[in-house]
């Protein structure tokens, strides 16, 4: 942890800045260590879902490590996202990180779902057994989110008011169901779903922001968005900067800990460089996830 002090000071002095007691991250990644390991083998291997981009990761140390990192950081709340990418494995995924949340008093207990036939059964064991935030991953799933079989279980969650964070623009690659048409068709049917689109729903921004215009309980999460890396690749246009401002009490800070190619720092550093305010930085940041998840 050592190696990350400088960093650790630098974060401090940020929250110092904005007299926040604390970061809420609402897209930061615990799994099972093999699963993370597969999935650090697949960021080095430069895969097709990465775009084939240059991904090094940033924070590879071991999971105890990693939460101390964050506590070091000043995060008061982080989740552990995670996600199956094939049916059968979600119910055990949950099990895994309802243990992890046991272990981890300052994470959201986290759980996932994928369009299978227990899959109404196994959301409601998990929301039963204190689940307050999910994870769906549209493009590594590669499932439709409009899929029959996960209707009963955005049903449970939208009237359980459990937030769910879904990758589901067509970012670094797209898939067959990312984009906003997809989880529009969910919206229209659930509108009281409160969903947390991750990456900002890059690379359809204004899309993404059509639907959280549109719908009230849309949220979306700062992930990768504005960073240096990403505005290479996917830049947000800065037209929309007065819209982002508008919906400023729906932004929820996220990072894609530990799984970035740069400083955590990198992260708040480009959202207070957008230029809209201590007041909408706060917000972000802090104010907006504590809110939401009753912190």
């Amino acid at each position: 942890m050592n190696d990350h002090a400088a960093e650790s000071e630098d974060v401090r002095r940020f929250r110092g800045r904005l007299g926040l007691p604390g970061l809420v991250d609402v897209h930061t990644h615990f799994m099972p260590e093999r699963v993370l390991r597969k999935v650090w083998e697949y960021f080095d291997s430069l895969g097709p879902l990465t775009g084939g981009l240059e991904w090094p990761i940033t924070y590879r140390e071991a999971e105890a490590e990693r939460a101390g990192i964050l506590r070091e950081f000043g995060v008061r709340a982080f989740t552990s996202m995670l996600y199956p990418h094939k049916p059968g494995m979600a119910r055990w995924l949950n099990g895994w990180a309802a243990g992890f949340a046991h272990r981890t008093p300052d994470c959201l207990h986290t759980a996932t779902l994928f369009p299978e036939p227990d899959v109404e059964a196994y959301v409601r064991e998990a929301v039963e057994a204190g689940a307050r935030v999910f994870k769906a991953h549209v493009q590594v799933g590669a499932y439709d989110p409009a899929d029959d079989l996960l209707r009963p279980a955005w049903g449970l969650l939208a009237e359980a008011g459990i937030p769910v964070v879904i990758h589901c623009g067509s970012g670094p690659a797209p898939g067959k169901h990312t984009g906003p048409g997809p989880i529009a068709r969910v919206l229209a049917e659930h509108p009281r779903l409160r969903l947390i689109v991750a990456h900002m729903g890059m690379p359809e921004y204004e899309d993404f922001l059509d639907l959280a215009e549109r719908y009230g309980e849309v949220r979306l999460d700062t992930t990768m968005a504005f960073t240096d890396f990403t505005e290479a690749l996917a830049p947000f246009p800065r037209r929309a900067l007065p819209r982002l401002a508008g919906v400023g009490d729906r932004v929820l800070l996220g990072s894609d800990f530990p799984n970035i190619p740069y400083p955590y720092l990198h992260q708040l550093e480009s959202l207070e460089r957008l230029g809209l305010g201590e007041e909408w930085l706060r917000a972000v940041c802090h104010d907006n996830a504590a809110e939401l998840f009753g912190l």
